[in-house]
């Protein structure tokens, strides 16, 4: 199988991906985590990103705020699909982060998910992989059953609650 990259661009950026982390446990899929900065380090994202598939990569994640230009850099140098993490921070909120993630040129796209939404870009890698892992298929199929299920047991608690 192959993995995940989840690169992130500060340290400070863990206790959001961690809910990544933890998701792809879930699934089984393995994972490989990285501090690379585009703007402290771009020899280093460039040598991550070119190299990415030969390492056995099939996604990165990638995780920045501010800025945000992490992921953008490595879906540049890379065919494989990039998936941006824009990290709240305290300057709005991580809204300048999420635009500056989600506004990609043509020709360099990186798949972007909420704020801190670092359960979504898991599963979304998952997904992808998943095109050809077909375990990871059924491990997805049974993950939405679970929910359907949950938001149904909830569903019928609050109802009784509220039943008049």
């Amino acid at each position: 199988m192959k993995k995940v990259c989840i690169v992130m661009g500060s340290d400070s950026d863990l206790k959001v991906m961690e809910g990544c982390m933890n998701k792809l446990d879930t699934f089984g899929v393995p994972y490989d985590v990285r501090i690379v900065s585009a703007h402290r380090t771009p020899a280093a994202a460039e040598k991550l990103s070119k190299n990415a598939a030969a390492d056995g990569y099939g996604v990165i994640i990638a995780a920045a705020g501010k800025a945000a230009h992490l992921g953008g850099v490595l879906a540049a140098q890379t065919t494989l699909p990039v998936i941006g993490v824009p990290i709240k921070s305290s300057f709005m909120d991580g809204l300048d982060s999420l635009l500056s993630i989600v506004q990609m040129p043509s020709g360099i796209p990186v798949a972007t998910v909420g704020v801190n939404a670092a359960d979504n870009a898991a599963i979304l890698a998952v997904q992808m992989l998943a095109l050809s892992e077909p375990e990871l298929t059924e491990k997805l199929a049974q993950f939405k059953a679970d929910m359907q299920a949950s938001v149904e047991a909830k569903d019928a608690k609050i109802s009784a609650q509220f039943a008049k």
